[in-house]
């Protein structure tokens, strides 16, 4: 049996085929999100269709997701993909409707659109084609977090909502009517008309699956407009599905807009934060394993999503997103203690520029062992000290994120059983002219970030906007730099004894200017090793200054990395 199936439909006949039963938008869907404006290209798009069409020509909407649904022993329609437009196009409807009901004069036409549009949101009479019931309308939303579900029952059922609103159902259901009233008015000859085309030349592509999993696929496939269901989506459904009563569907409600809230500030998504914590759940559990997708993690071998439902999960969840935006604002005090050291801030900075972010999952395990401890502030920043040595000196070794995946899994287990981390890497004795090499590699701008941070000047973080100074510049003309020839610059120009990071305002008044006229712009810099160059002895900057700094700068990052490393 095909597991999808792909058909064509008007209007009229995708809404009206849904007697006895209707579309639910599922608890993991997102809020309705249509504004006005998406609103205003949709009803310029029908109006410019129905004035410029010929003849039988038809307009095609998009396509719509469904699966069908039957656990409950009544067969419903889940809407995977397409719950914005028809969402937006049911308000559409019942405003057509509303403004048919408030004609001064019910003629044949009026009566004969009139049941037309009914069977499309309502369950009618087999017989006599009447609506006997508005309640059983043709949609529900059971989006998990949406407060406005019932204002947008309560519209098409009774086709009024809230005077001056503020929810986009009532606003979007408001401009419909309010263009149909206009309308109506400046073409009172083909109104109707009107209506009838959107009924009858307006067309769905319905896609129905037979299985969840199949139609997920499918929207992640061909969707270009809206977004993917996310793993975090499928979470909150499943947490809201625990909530039993009103009231704690009220509260996860609020616990989730705050969490969503608190995780958009901190700079993240919820995914994010939801792989973050898998890592705390690994460490706890001695879980060094492969890593496997998020949605298979937490729904478990028996599908039952059980690491959702421990009682705790919201409040862990929430304080992990408040720890992730203290340091994205730089807040040095966490729940209203001294929390974060400035040293700490220092390596996050240069962490927040290596290529991956499994530094990140250690460092959320670490937060959840220690965040009670009086020692925090201190130990934080010895342990960060450590985890900047070794993830930036394995990339040196083995630039790929392979490389150090296990050793983060253990890290995370390291942390939760109270030990040092496991630390397997070495410094060698080759490990300097290695480390010269990868100037050109995605760690290099971490890399001369430390560097920054290692001069014991540098009391203060660097902006995070920061960019990076080619001391002998990348554009330059023989004339005014003696001494220097296209071949030797192509060799010296990306060393790192030619690089220094620098705020940007000031890198853009250094210029490419010669190394003498920099310097006076150098000593303005708050950053001590630009400063430091503004007291260079002497204006030239030639090829053995680039090789004495390069030197300089490997011995001060492989003297950090080696102290971290070789603890005794």
């Amino acid at each position: 049996m095909a597991e999808l199936n792909v058909t064509k439909k008007s209007i009229s006949s995708l809404f009206s085929e849904m007697q006895g039963t209707k579309f639910i938008i599922p608890d993991y869907q997102r809020p309705y999100k249509w504004d006005l404006e998406k609103c205003e290209i949709l009803w310029q798009d029908l109006t410019g269709f129905f004035e410029e069409r010929m003849g039988s020509e038809e307009y095609y909407l998009g396509t719509v997701v469904t699966c069908k649904n039957d656990e409950s022993g009544k067969i419903e329609i889940e809407v995977i993909d397409g719950q914005q437009r028809i969402t937006s196009l049911l308000l559409l409807l019942r405003a057509f409707y509303s403004k048919l009901e408030n004609s001064a004069i019910e003629d044949d036409n009026i009566a004969g659109l009139k049941n037309q549009i009914a069977p499309c949101i309502w369950d009618v009479n087999p017989i006599s084609g009447r609506v006997s019931d508005t309640n059983l309308i043709h949609i529900e939303s059971r989006v998990a977090t949406e407060s406005d579900n019932e204002v947008f029952h309560a519209i098409l059922r009774t086709g009024k909502s809230k005077p001056n609103p503020t929810d986009l159902y009532s606003k979007n259901y408001h401009y419909f009517f309010s263009m149909c009233e206009e309308y109506a008015m400046n073409n009172p000859i083909h109104w109707q008309a009107f209506c009838v085309s959107i009924l009858k030349n307006c067309i769905i592509l319905p896609i129905d699956c037979e299985k969840l999993d199949t139609a997920l696929t499918i929207f992640s496939t061909l969707n270009d407009r809206g977004m993917p269901l996310s793993d975090s989506d499928i979470f909150k459904a499943q947490l809201y599905r625990t909530k039993t009563t009103a009231q704690e569907k009220s509260e996860f409600t609020s616990l989730w807009r705050e969490l969503t809230e608190t995780v958009d500030d901190a700079g993240m998504s919820l995914d994010a934060l939801f792989r973050n914590y898998s890592h705390v759940i690994r460490g706890r559990n001695g879980d060094r394993t492969k890593e496997i997708g998020l949605r298979k993690f937490y729904a478990g071998v028996d599908n039952k999503f059980k690491k959702l439902k421990q009682t705790d999960l919201m409040k862990e969840l929430q304080e992990l997103a408040e720890f992730w935006l203290t340091v994205k604002e730089g807040e040095s005090k966490f729940q209203g203690r001294e929390f974060i050291s400035r040293q700490s801030f220092k390596y996050l900075h240069c962490l927040n520029h290596y290529p991956n972010e499994y530094w990140k999952y250690v460092t959320s395990a670490y937060f959840f062992k220690n965040k009670d401890s009086d020692s925090f502030h201190t130990k934080f920043s010895e342990y960060l000290g450590t985890l900047v040595s070794f993830l930036f000196s394995e990339f040196v070794q083995k630039p790929t994120v392979n490389a150090i995946k296990d050793s983060c899994y253990q890290f995370c287990i390291d942390i939760f059983e109270g030990k040092p981390l496991t630390i397997t890497a070495s410094i060698s004795s080759e490990f300097s002219t290695t480390l010269a090499q990868t100037v050109n590699y995605k760690i290099a701008r971490a890399m001369i970030l430390l560097h920054a941070y290692l001069n014991p000047n540098q009391s203060d973080k660097i902006d995070s906007n920061f960019e990076i100074e080619h001391i002998f510049p990348r554009v330059w003309q023989a004339t005014n730099y003696n001494g220097w020839n296209h071949e030797d610059a192509k060799v010296y120009l990306e060393r790192y004894g030619n690089k220094v990071a620098i705020g940007k305002k000031l890198n853009i008044q250094a210029g490419n200017g010669y190394f003498g006229q920099k310097k006076n712009k150098y000593k303005d810099s708050s950053i001590a090793n630009v400063n430091d160059l503004s007291k260079y002895p002497s204006d030239d900057w030639v090829k053995t200054d680039i090789e004495a700094r390069e030197k300089l700068f490997l011995e001060s990052i492989v003297g950090f990395f080696h102290s971290n490393l070789h603890k005794k």
